[in-house]
């Protein structure tokens, strides 16, 4: 190990102060280009230069602007396949979607809300079988989704602030469309009618959204409501949407996953 002396110390730091680059520096002095960054971070502590980083505004917290549109998404997203955890020994709670690996558009979309939903914080994929988990660390993450709590969604009662419904209200496609790639699909179903004596099969497309909260399903078919798509229980843990105009209007503004 090299030890550096107070002379050699001092003069690193007068080169630092007059402008000079860390590389440089160490470079003209013979001492690691760590140690140069080392000196001056401990400098500027001491002469209040360095103040450390400040952790990220919340919107909630400090009203820091909010990616509306991105909000509805990424909460319809939460509120199917989402969930908010915080491992033993880590300070930090971690936001995760699961995305299936058949759709890597989708995911693409998932992380882009989440990066503009909390531009200040890393997000990340990590591989499972068959799907990936992406995933960000916020201390912000229970102001944002204040729906988190023990236990799963289902066995919870699940209702939405005023301050989100108010969003959601604003923004309703972009929560359908979070909640259908969640947890709902876009296939193309068939029947079969006799014309003129003879059976014919013909085809349609419809959606269909799958839940076992009540309180999500509610959600989801309060804000169908609002758009104005006709929508009925294909049973208690499904709604379906097969008329041609309401499957119209879901095709223009949510589609299928991709």
């Amino acid at each position: 190990m090299n030890f550096h002396g107070t002379e050699v110390r001092q003069r690193a730091l007068t080169l630092l102060r007059n402008g000079a680059r860390n590389a440089d520096v160490a470079r003209q002095l013979n001492v690691p280009a760590g140690t140069i960054g080392k000196w001056l971070h401990l400098d500027r502590s001491k002469r209040g230069e360095c103040p450390g980083r400040k952790p990220p505004k919340c919107p909630r917290c400090d009203g820091r602007p909010l990616d509306q549109g991105a909000y509805s998404y990424l909460l319809g997203l939460y509120l199917g396949d989402g969930y908010i955890v915080q491992w033993s020994g880590s300070r930090t709670p971690s936001l995760i979607i699961t995305c299936d690996n058949a759709w890597p558009g989708l995911m693409d979309e998932c992380e882009q809300a989440m990066h503009s939903v909390f531009p200040n914080n890393a997000v990340c994929r990590s591989p499972k079988e068959g799907c990936h988990d992406v995933k960000l660390s916020s201390n912000h993450l229970r102001c944002m989704f204040p729906q988190h709590g023990p236990g799963k969604k289902h066995e919870r009662p699940i209702a939405l602030e005023p301050w989100q419904q108010e969003i959601v209200d604003t923004y309703p496609w972009e929560f359908i469309r979070g909640l259908i790639h969640s947890d709902g699909c876009r296939i193309t179903n068939w029947a079969t009618r006799l014309v003129a004596g003879e059976r014919k099969r013909y085809e349609y497309p419809r959606y269909f959204f799958t839940n076992l909260s009540g309180d999500i399903m509610r959600l989801f078919t309060e804000t169908l409501d609002y758009v104005g798509v006709d929508w009925r229980h294909a049973n208690p843990r499904n709604i379906s949407i097969a008329r041609k105009a309401s499957v119209a209007l879901m095709d223009t503004h949510v589609g299928p996953k991709h």
